[in-house]
């Protein structure tokens, strides 16, 4: 039990670390992803207003795709987000791996939003003020 509040502990440290340096907007708005033993979760907020545009998981009604947890489900998961982003008028976003490691079901995942012509932007809070900066 013990090893694993450790891993959980670890994991929420990694998550804070990244929400640090990433923040969704309205015009880029963050996509931040939760899995389970049991299904794989997405959403993308804004943070600026607090809201969640759109969401899609594997309980989800119109998912319709096995219950088995693996990359094909995530990348189906993944098509349905990208569907709704587009839908809403979203062309950019942010990706939040929430502290997992980006391998096989969020790669799944992002290549399924990218198949639907979501484009995801690689720079961070920090880069941004730079750049900023650097123009003043």
């Amino acid at each position: 039990m013990k090893k694993l509040e450790e891993k959980i502990k670890r994991r929420k440290r990694r998550k804070l670390s990244i929400r640090h340096k990433i923040q969704g907007t309205e015009i880029k708005p963050r996509l931040s992803v939760f899995k389970s033993n049991k299904g794989i979760y997405a959403q993308i907020i804004d943070d600026d207003k607090g809201h969640t545009i759109c969401s899609s998981s594997t309980i989800d009604k119109e998912y319709t795709g096995k219950k088995a947890i693996n990359k094909d489900t995530a990348k189906e998961v993944g098509k349905l987000l990208g569907r709704r982003a587009v839908s809403k008028g979203l062309s950019t976003v942010v990706f939040d791996r929430n502290g997992y490691l980006f391998h096989e079901r969020l790669r799944a995942l992002k290549e399924g939003c990218e198949e639907e012509g979501l484009k995801f932007s690689n720079k961070n809070k920090k880069e941004e003020n730079k750049k900023n900066k650097a123009e003043k």
